[in-house]
């Protein structure tokens, strides 16, 4: 039967309310088999942002620091921190020592300058230049005559960045360090998070995602509570952050899926893991080295 057919058997009061419904139905169906996308819900809050690299100034170590966290807290490797301020395996600090970034040392830097005759004679000087940590020079001249100091201004040149090795071959065997739901993943900006975050229950197991040994355990970085660090490689490095209690101490050898502490929710607001891997001090994407799941 046509439209036309019905609307005048019908008032047109009533066929207009027929036409609504009509059209109000059509819309609600519409609506109800729309399918909802499968959009993973990421935890933002407390995630642990990385600072950018500190290349100027210094840091007066503490008691509970190793080199290792050092390292970890402003984003550098250990080996080039170690090296540019001259520390030797096993990295050895202790609390009260200075540990520049910038290369720079506090004393002056004396070179001395002979000139002379095949022997000595009344006419002989010596200069000696003495370069201060404030960045003048100062020229001493003694000889024959009266001593002369003459102090230059000078510009003090920023200090080559220590060489790195190049990156070794990753440790085989990754395991995930916790079940749980991941909510929270990798970001490459500098103002999010640079591991990943899985959920859990307070006092759940952590475990070592590969082999390695445990360079720090403690809660002396800010934002990640009660941490551990495990160094795998010259090259690679894994943490563990808001754990409830540490069961590991520093210098301790773990295999791949031994338990190292119990997950909790120091440094943040919710029980959850937070797990870094970092490759000669750089943040990488875990989930590129754990198995799919």
């Amino acid at each position: 039967m046509s439209l036309t057919v019905i609307a005048q058997r019908m008032g047109n009061t009533s066929f207009q309310r027929l036409v609504t419904g009509l059209v109000l139905s059509t819309l609600l169906v519409g609506c109800s088999s729309t399918k909802s996308s499968n959009v993973r819900v990421v935890d933002r809050n407390n995630a642990v942002a990385q600072r950018p690299v500190v290349t100027t100034g210094q840091y007066v170590v503490r008691p509970g620091d190793t080199l290792f966290s050092i390292a970890f807290r402003y984003g550098w490797d250990y080996k080039a921190l170690a090296a540019r301020n001259n520390i030797p395996t096993p990295y050895t600090i202790h609390p009260g020592q200075t540990i520049r970034f910038d290369g720079r040392t506090g004393s002056t830097s004396t070179a001395v300058v002979t000139n002379s005759g095949s022997s000595a004679s009344s006419s002989s000087k010596t200069t000696v230049i003495r370069r201060q940590a404030n960045g003048t020079t100062t020229t001493t001249t003694t000889g024959s005559g009266a001593a002369s100091t003459t102090v230059v201004p000078s510009v003090a040149s920023k200090p080559a960045p220590a060489p790195l090795p190049p990156p070794g071959p990753a440790p085989t065997g990754w395991g995930w360090p916790s079940n749980g739901i991941l909510i929270g993943k990798f970001s490459s900006n500098g103002s999010l998070n640079k591991g990943i975050d899985i959920a859990g229950d307070l006092g759940q197991p952590v475990l070592a995602a590969s082999d390695g040994t445990v360079v720090y355990a403690g809660s002396g970085l800010r934002g990640y509570g009660e941490l551990v660090i495990i160094k795998h490689s010259e090259t690679y490095v894994s943490a563990y952050g808001h754990n409830r209690r540490l069961l590991v101490r520093e210098g301790q050898q773990v295999k791949v899926g031994q338990t190292i502490a119990e997950m909790g929710s120091t440094g943040t607001d919710r029980v959850k893991l937070h797990f870094e891997i970092r490759r000669q001090g750089k943040p990488v994407d875990p989930l590129q080295f754990l198995p799919r799941r």
